[in-house]
């Protein structure tokens, strides 16, 4: 995908009745900060920028969101535009692959409009430098020609608010992170925040859920909003399928356990990295290749998708000699735990009180 056909603005896009029927991702998303659930130092914070600009008459300072994915950073994109009443324009840092790409998008922003630019930290080089030129001073220069005879021809843009999404910070350049005015880093929700989160969804999608029924979600969606709404549409699915319709907490187990997903969130990779990482290397301490080779999966994959919420969740640790399963790991598993695993020293540790 070109970044031309990448970049979408949210205020003139004409979408097909079949992208209508199907975009229902979107039509859970939160419009405005008053929808947005969790988060609240982010909300306040961001709440105050917004309305400091509105009062002044001016664009709020470049705004960079980070945090895991799945914690809404698009939506709060979004929310940006929609509370300065400006179009957003989005795309993404892999399809920036040129600075001619990122100085075409620049020289069409209307003056207030929000550039949107999700995992900014996969931006190429050349197009970073130029985007830094546009943040402070609002102009890019275009070089024209090559080699000794080339020129560079500067290029006025209008006052824009750029907001980045990552979810590796630490990926992001100095000189880029230090020029945006605002940052925000997104956490986790907590089980009831999830809870909300969902009976929102639920009212949204005509679903009939039990308090119970929400609860048990909630509580197997690993603190993370997208993970709960699409447990929320496979149960809805399996409640028509299946049951009455109602989303009750047996109905939701049951929805549950036919799609591998147990009581700690865990699905079917991940137990097969702890199953591996236990029966087969004897709870580690083993590589990430190794265990990824053990499991079938690409070593980037169990490292990105799976080890961040084991190791949240107790259940992983790494070491400098590989990965070792915990004491809960073995547990969760049914089993006894070493007692070189980790977690029985620190046990033992306030044993004594």
């Amino acid at each position: 995908m070109t970044a031309e056909e990448d970049y979408t603005s949210y205020e003139d896009e004409a979408l097909s009745p079949i992208e209508l029927a199907e975009d229902v991702e979107s039509s859970l998303r939160p419009k405005d900060l008053s929808e947005f659930v969790g988060q609240p130092k982010v909300r306040e914070q961001l709440e105050l920028v917004l309305q400091g600009a509105t009062k002044r008459g001016s664009p709020p300072d470049h705004v960079l969101l980070s945090g895991p994915p799945g914690l809404g950073k698009t939506s709060l994109a979004m929310i940006i535009a929609a509370e300065l009443g400006a179009a957003i324009r989005v795309t993404s840092g892999p399809a920036l692959e040129r600075a001619g790409d990122l100085a075409a998008m620049l020289s069409n922003l209307v003056e207030g409009d929000v550039m949107f630019i999700d995992e900014i930290h996969r931006m190429a080089r050349p197009a970073e430098e130029m985007l830094y030129l546009a943040m402070e001073d609002f102009r890019v220069d275009v070089v024209v020609g090559k080699g000794p005879g080339a020129t560079s021809i500067p290029l006025d843009i209008a006052p824009f608010t750029l907001v980045g999404a990552t979810t590796r910070s630490g990926s992001l350049t100095g000189p880029l992170r230090d020029r945006f005015g605002f940052t925000a880093h997104m956490e986790f929700y907590s089980p009831e925040e999830l809870r909300r989160v969902i009976t929102r969804s639920a009212t949204i999608l005509g679903v009939d859920l039990r308090p119970d029924g929400a609860v048990e979600i909630a509580g197997r969606s690993r603190g993370t909003p997208r993970i709960a709404n699409r447990l929320l549409r496979r149960v809805r699915d399996f409640a028509e399928v299946r049951a009455d319709g109602v989303v009750t907490l047996e109905v939701a187990k049951a929805a549950l356990a036919v799609y591998d997903v147990d009581e700690l969130g865990l699905d079917r990779l991940d137990r097969a990295v702890l199953a591996a990482l236990i029966r087969t290397f004897g709870g580690g301490p083993v590589g990430v290749s190794t265990l990824a080779v053990a499991v079938g999966e690409e070593p980037t994959t169990v490292e990105e998708v799976c080890e961040p919420y084991l190791v949240r969740a107790g259940l992983l640790a790494r070491t400098p000699r590989g990965r070792v399963a915990t004491v809960a790991a073995w547990q969760h598993l049914g089993l006894q735990a070493p007692p070189t695993a980790p977690g029985e020293t620190q046990t033992a540790l306030f044993a004594d009180g």
